[in-house]
């Protein structure tokens, strides 16, 4: 997934037209991901937050969503919007003074809502206006934050899943934002080694607390400025509270009326309610298969990689990686070279889709297409010559 803010300016990082530093908004992001991963059945298996754009690997789980019950369902779905007042009763009483009519009214409201939560447009919706809505009220305008819609690709075995977290966890490298993986900010590779270092006693911050003491400095003309902390999540949520309270009355039935209408579309999520919800962890990794919803490799292997490549990208040695191949790649049967030509240009080699020649041959039937762009880079990618 990519979202890329509008012009693609640096919304999110140091604008170097206007100077001003946006480091926090990329903060914002990771958090609110996390956040809404624990409502959505959706996991986050690698991230990095750009300056003016966001990549994301993620992972639907409809499994997950459907063996939630209907008042888990609503549970989860009024931590982002309001109901109706038929369904916010619900939530509240339970079944008491409902008829059977208003019943099954509820009962088709959760069921619409299931499927929301595991979709991958709604997850993005609320994520983007969110953001949207917490940079607007920072700047005081109004209008679009996000470019459009995002663009996905679906990932069709392990070894794509592999490319693309790799592709993902490399961006800062490859643009020159950072020089080993461990100190790259705002990706997944770089939280999931604070969080190696947290376990081993060693302190470190989280997002949440450094938006709370944000405080950078500027070099302006040659002179030296403090710029004032702007708020944290939680801060611009009580900004926002007032619109919402208007949201919450227009997609509300009267508060005498519990008639089964039709549920008018969302509008805005709920920020403070958002601001509230804990962080879900990062996806992890199981290389023995025991784990249904992990990453099918072991992180030491697919650290191993990255380090490699990113080696490889720091010192320019196209196609090249130096010492022993990596495990991980024989075990996947990915050419090494391929996989080094890959690392930069993925988005821009496969379409819709990324997998190896027979996945992307059954897609296309799937899909009842003849052809689907990355087909040629699939096999020279995932079909890896004997030596």
């Amino acid at each position: 997934m990519i979202s890329r803010c509008v012009r693609r300016a640096f919304l999110c990082g140091e604008d170097a037209v206007t100077g001003r530093n946006y480091e926090h908004r990329r903060g914002w992001i990771v958090e609110r991901l996390e956040q809404l991963a624990g409502v959505f059945a959706i996991d986050v298996a690698a991230y990095a937050v750009m300056s003016n754009h966001a990549h994301l690997v993620l992972r639907v789980d409809a499994e997950r969503a459907q063996a939630w019950s209907q008042d888990e369902v609503l549970r989860r779905w009024t931590r982002l919007y309001v109901g109706p007042e038929l369904v916010q009763h619900y939530v509240r009483n339970g079944e008491g003074g409902l008829c059977p009519a208003q019943l099954d009214a509820v009962h088709g409201w959760a069921e619409t809502y299931r499927s929301r939560l595991a979709d991958l447009s709604w997850f993005m919706r609320v994520l983007n206006q969110s953001i949207a809505r917490m940079a607007n009220a920072e700047d005081q305008v109004t209008g679009r934050f996000w470019e459009g819609r995002f663009k996905s690709h679906a990932l069709l075995d392990e070894a794509a899943v592999l490319t693309a977290m790799a592709y993902v966890d490399l961006n800062p490298i490859r643009a020159r934002m950072a020089t080993v993986p461990e100190d790259s900010a705002f990706t997944s590779i770089a939280e999931r080694l604070r969080k190696l270092r947290a376990d081993d006693n060693e302190p470190t911050a989280s997002a949440t607390d450094v938006l709370s003491t944000y405080d950078s400095t500027q070099e302006s003309d040659g002179q030296q400025k403090t710029v004032a902390a702007p708020p944290g999540i939680a801060g611009l949520s009580r900004v926002l509270e007032t619109s919402e309270t208007a949201v919450a009355v227009r997609t509300g039935a009267p508060a005498q009326s519990l008639a089964p209408t039709m549920e008018p579309l969302p509008t805005q999520p709920l920020e403070s309610q958002l601001s509230t919800l804990p962080r879900a962890p990062l996806m992890p990794f199981d290389a023995t298969g025991r784990m249904a919803a992990a990453i099918p490799f072991a992180f030491d292997d697919y650290l191993e990689l990255v380090d490699a490549t990113g080696q490889v990208i720091r010192e320019d040695k196209k196609g090249y990686i130096p010492g022993e191949t990596p495990q991980i790649l024989e075990r996947l049967n990915i050419d090494p070279g391929s996989f080094i030509a890959t690392a930069g240009r993925m988005l821009q080699q496969f379409s819709t889709a990324i997998g190896t020649p027979g996945h992307l041959s059954a897609h296309c039937v799937t899909r009842n297409i003849a052809f689907l762009r990355g087909m040629s880079t699939a096999r020279a990618l995932f079909e890896r010559k004997a030596a």
